[in-house]
This record gives C-alpha cells, structure tokens and sequence, in this order.
C-alpha cells in the first residue's frame, strides 16, 4: 500500500465497531492517501461494513482479533494477557512497520502501558505524556499536557513534557509556542518546589519559549500556547473543562427549546453565536496523543461518536504527515546538548 497507514483498535470504547468502523470510512473519504487496517472481530467488523457500503474498499484492511482489553483491567494485567487483542495487534503493527500510527478507544491505562512495552521511548524521555489541543481565544488552538498519564511527576518529567508539547504546538503554528505552567498563582514565590525547580529549568532553556506561571481562568483566555502540568491536575482540568462546556451547550438548548419563537430569532440574529458555541463541545478536540514514544499512538475518548472518532484518526494523520516523534527526538537532543 502506497500512502500512509493508520491500525485501529475497531472493539476499543463504549460503541466499537458502531462506531470506529463508519469513523474509518469517512476518514478514507477525506484522506486520499490514507490506508486503515480495522483489526478486532471480523464479523462484526463486516456488519459495519456492509451498513457504510464499503465492504470492498480497496484501502481498507481487517485484521482479526479474537479478544478486547476491558476497561477495568489493570495496566500491569494488560501486559500479562493482552495477546489476541485488538489494542495489543494494532499496536504490533506500529512496532513492525506495518502501521504509521495507531488509534484507539480503549483502556487508557493498558494503552500506555502496551505502547511503552512495544514501542519504547524516545531517548530522553522517562514517561510519555497524554495531551489534546483545546479551543483558545481567536480560535487559537491551545495544548495541554499531561491529561492523567502520570498522576505524579518530577520535575525532569514535566521539562520533558514541555519540550515534547513545544515541538507538537510548533508543527502546527508554524512558530515558536509559548510555554506556561498551572500553578496557583503567577507571582513567582507560588507553587510547590516541584513546579518551581521546572520553571527554573525553563527558563534557563534557549530551546523553549518558556512565558511563566499561569493560573487555570487563563487556560483559555491567556497568552500561552502550551501549558503543563502533571496527570492528576491535568486530568481534572480537563474533565473540569468538558463538563463546564457541556452544561452551557445544554442549558442553552433547553432554554431555546422551550420556546420555538426565541429558537428561530436567535438563529437568525446570533448564527455566529452559536457557532462559537459549537467550537467549545468536546467532541471538536477528540483524540489526545501520547508522547515521547518511537511511533504514534493516539488515543480517543471512550464515548467518542463517529465524527469525534474521526478527528482522533485526523490527529493521527496529522502526526504522521508531521513527523513528530523525530522532530520530538531531535528537540530533545538539542535540549540535552545544552544542558550538558
């Protein structure tokens, strides 16, 4: 197969196959170089198929796996018992070259633990990093990392990560990003010594444009493009912010929705509005990456529909077409080069 190629873990998330399967067939659609191989149950995976229309679409590949991850299996576990299954063979396929980047719906935790087994890490690298992008003023994209990879990190551990965050926010601005870290406060004397001794470390660093400290009302509004923080805070950050988004969105539908007359006036005289409105739904920003390893693995949120599991297979592309992890490799290098 000529182009690129992109492994799915088809059973992976609430819906499987309902979903990774037609998310597939559109991402064909859109990407005229794209190859999919769709691996999990093959029958079910058919079925999918055979409802899109494209059973014999010449880009698209099944391979079957006979078992699924469940979502309340330990990551260690995963290790031990992960042969057979979707997530562990579309990874494989990463490892041997057969795939330029994986997605997948499934077990969070079994994911990273899967990838660092049979991926490895980039030199330079102690733990790979979850991170999104996220909407910003100006429809200013903004990246936040790490969104619960490592529930605890060192300093050294968030350095990496801002590194790693620079080099992807780079690929897509076309410029040098801003670095901030979440902390409590922007005044130097806050934060725990974890978060002080990295901004020590940044702002010694030539090779990122480290800005200082942010507080969480400025991950949205303020001047940074990039912001880090460990798994546990970036993690409730998030969900935080999803939940936040989702209950303005709703309470909006359901006032409007009360009364058709204000619906109608509204759409006419606020369509920028609600477009503006359409921007902050989750689903827009689906498809958080996994960092620091030596392929490109890409994970989507579990209740992903299909046109949120679709922009986790652009992201995928994205990162392929980019060439990210070398570009990671080749940062991290320098880095260590100056501080040596």
């Amino acid at each position: 197969m000529t182009g690129l190629t992109i492994a799915l873990d088809a059973m992976g998330g609430d819906f499987g196959p309902q979903v990774t399967v037609p998310a597939s067939v559109q991402a064909l659609s859109r990407f005229a170089d794209l190859n999919v191989i769709l691996v999990g149950d093959q029958a079910q995976i058919v079925a999918q198929l055979t409802r899109c229309d494209a059973q014999n679409h010449s880009r698209l590949s099944i391979v079957h796996a006979p078992d699924v991850i469940p979502n309340d299996m330990r990551p260690s576990t995963a290790l031990r018992r992960s042969t057979g299954t979707s997530m562990r063979i579309a990874l494989d396929k990463v490892a041997h070259g057969e795939a330029d980047a994986c997605v997948s719906a499934g077990n969070t935790g079994a994911l990273m633990a899967l990838s660092k087994h049979l991926l490895k890490l980039l030199p330079g690298v102690d733990r790979p990093a979850l991170v999104t992008a996220l909407p910003g003023a100006n429809q200013q994209r903004k990246w936040l990392l790490d969104l619960g990879a490592n529930v605890s990190c060192d300093a050294d551990t968030l350095f990496q990560f801002a590194v790693m965050g620079a080099v992807l926010a780079q690929a897509e601005l076309g410029r040098m990003p801003r670095i901030g870290l979440l902390n409590i406060g922007e005044e130097e004397i806050k934060g725990n010594d974890l978060v002080k001794r990295c901004a020590d470390m940044l702002q010694s660093c030539q090779a990122v444009n480290y800005t200082g400290y942010i507080e969480g009302d400025q991950i949205y509004t303020g001047q940074t493009d990039v912001i880090v923080c460990d798994g546990f805070v970036g993690n409730v950050a998030l969900k935080t912010s999803e939940g936040v988004a989702s209950l303005v969105i709703n309470q909006v539908k359901t006032h409007l929705n009360q009364h058709p007359i204000k619906r109608w006036i509204a759409k006419w005289l606020f369509s920028d509005l609600f477009n503006q409105l359409k921007q902050l739904k989750p689903d827009q920003y689906n498809g958080a990456s996994l960092l620091g390893l030596r392929g490109i693995v890409v994970k989507s949120h579990g209740r992903a529909d299909i046109a949120a599991y679709e922009n986790a297979i652009c992201e995928a592309v994205h990162e392929v077409e980019r060439q990210i992890p070398t570009k990671i490799s080749d940062r991290l290098e320098a880095v260590l080069l100056e501080r040596h």
